[in-house]
């Protein structure tokens, strides 16, 4: 395992043992009987709007690079980068607005022709009636595009069995910070 393995293992174990554990809302029989009913539920749609804010420097970054091709930056569409982040999901634009949740995943670039991301996302919301849910998206974002259509592939909570569409549109950007405005249309049970 070399040096890096055991001391590794090691950090991982005093996180694990000096955080509190969550306490699940949902048990085991509790998710059993929920597909046992799942037949006689009833489709919901859920419409979205949120903020979310990518800051790739500063102190306060979210965003971090994780890898990297040894021509990543002699490319003009950063070919081969990847980044990822924790970042706020917000009400409105400005970074004080009111916390919704977190966006936590990675994205990479993917394209040699076009700055375009493959995005791997779940969107978790800690606050309101979505409170403890998430959505899964999983899918192109072309970020030069105005907007930009990504799938939902999934979800937890009430949002079970999820699937949609999130339109992304770049609200504001710059060399340290970039805010997307997503619209999400959720299918679920």
């Amino acid at each position: 395992m070399g040096k890096v393995g055991p001391i590794f293992l090691n950090l991982l174990l005093s996180l694990c043992l000096a955080m509190p554990m969550v306490q699940s809302t949902i048990e085991g029989p509790e998710i059993e009987q929920w597909f046992q009913n799942l037949h006689l539920a009833k489709q919901k749609l859920t419409r979205l709007h949120f903020y979310f804010h990518d800051v790739v420097l500063g102190p306060s970054q979210t965003s971090v690079g994780v890898a990297r091709a040894p021509n990543t930056f002699k490319s003009p569409t950063l070919f081969g980068l990847v980044n990822i982040f924790d970042n706020p999901l917000t009400k409105g634009p400005e970074p004080t607005s009111e916390l919704l949740g977190r966006a936590q995943g990675l994205y990479g670039f993917a394209s040699q022709e076009e700055v375009s991301l493959l995005m791997s996302v779940n969107f978790v919301f800690t606050s309101g009636k979505h409170n403890g849910s998430s959505l899964t998206v999983l899918g192109r974002n072309p970020v030069v595009h105005s907007v930009r259509e990504l799938p939902i592939i999934g979800g937890t909570g009430v949002f079970r069995l999820a699937r949609g569409l999130a339109l992304a549109k770049t609200y504001f950007i710059n060399t340290t910070l970039a805010i997307v405005e997503y619209n999400v249309v959720a299918l679920h049970y």
